[in-house]
């Protein structure tokens, strides 16, 4: 592929109606402009193909091409047909993709049908999609145990976008739900809240583990013991159990504020709020762990989805680049979207 033609930092600027200051501001994460600017600057500077001397000199060091020479074609496996309508993978293979393509790789979704649990059938679902002449995968939230373990075992380049198991032998890229839990509890404590429920199953995945675990220690960390009984911890219930799970577990609690681990669980708790003709936040606050799109009056974490799907495509260029380099676990921090969900309970006076 050839190279892209050479664009300057003053190109860059008449393109976007900007000052060259401004989008070298921007560039070099100074302050000074909003946020919607200095992405828009940002994405057209990746866009058009430009890097400032940082950035070249940091993929120098680390090994990672800014350029195309062999494009590179690889494979985001998916683990079942029904995830193919996921916000959160389409998120992921978006940031992959836009930043392959800035230096002419490709990567494509692969789906892994549920029936692949032997041996043979992984065996067969490798050959009938010539998986080993990709030149690197991308391994996704939600895979099957049995999946992922064969995928991890494969002799090749491998990105998990996901919070790896004890000891796996691959690089790890997510957002960190741990952080973002415990800005969550934070939150609360600072609003006055210490009855805090939390809701959501524990044991589904392993970022739902650490959620609970992190709900835990802030909890610990502000000298409130936490108590399983006292909170609505489930599997798989319908709607209907975990609505009548929820109303006597609050009758015993009296909760100020909840903590809910999953969109999905959103609808059936406002319902149980009308049936006692109580509102949130006036009668409860309200914070969701959620990383699919919540209504925007809802207080929630930022996710950077997208941006691991970026940060992902760097970490595979730079392990084909470092093949013997040690693996490494990288988690973006993400910051806390304050919506109306949340009231304050403090006395009134008492500073914040």
């Amino acid at each position: 592929m050839p190279r892209k033609k050479s664009i300057k930092l003053d190109d860059l600027a008449e393109e976007l109606g900007l000052t060259a200051h401004t989008v070298s501001k921007a560039l070099r994460g100074l302050p000074g402009m909003s946020e919607e600017t200095r992405r828009a600057v940002r994405e057209h500077a990746a866009k058009r193909g430009y890097f400032t001397k940082e950035q070249k000199q940091a993929a120098s060091l680390e090994g990672v091409p800014l350029y195309a020479g062999k494009p590179y074609r690889f494979l985001f496996v998916v683990p079942t047909e029904q995830l193919k309508q996921s916000y959160i993978h389409h998120l992921l293979l978006q940031g992959l993709q836009e930043r392959l393509a800035e230096i002419g790789h490709t990567a494509t979704m692969l789906f892994m049908p549920d029936n692949v649990q032997t041996d043979q059938q992984f065996a067969a679902w490798m050959e009938q999609h010539e998986v080993s002449y990709a030149d690197g995968i991308f391994m996704t939230p939600n895979t099957p145990l049995f999946a992922e373990q064969k995928l991890l075992e494969l002799p090749m380049p491998r990105i998990l976008l996901n919070f790896p198991p004890p000891g796996a032998p691959i690089d790890s890229i997510v957002w960190d739900v741990y952080d973002t839990t415990v800005l969550a509890v934070n939150h609360l404590l600072a609003n006055g809240h210490k009855r805090i429920m939390y809701i959501g199953n524990i044991k589904q995945t392993r970022g739902y583990k650490l959620r609970w675990q992190a709900f835990v220690d802030a909890m610990d960390q502000a000298g409130l013991a936490v108590s399983p009984d006292d909170h609505l911890l489930f599997g798989t219930v319908r709607a209907e159990e975990l609505t009548a799970m929820f109303l006597d577990k609050r009758k015993r609690m009296l909760p100020t504020a909840l903590i809910c681990a999953s969109d999905l669980d959103l609808s059936w708790l406002y319902y149980a709020y009308g049936t006692l003709q109580q509102h949130i936040p006036t009668d409860c606050s309200l914070i969701s762990l959620a990383a699919s799109p919540l209504p925007s009056d809802v207080t929630r974490p930022a996710f950077l989805i997208k941006e691991c799907g970026h940060r992902a495509a760097d970490r595979m260029l730079w392990r084909i680049a470092n093949p013997h380099a040690p693996y490494e676990q990288v988690r973006l921090i993400s910051r806390l979207l304050e919506g109306s969900t949340v009231a304050s309970i403090k006395p009134a006076g008492e500073a914040r």
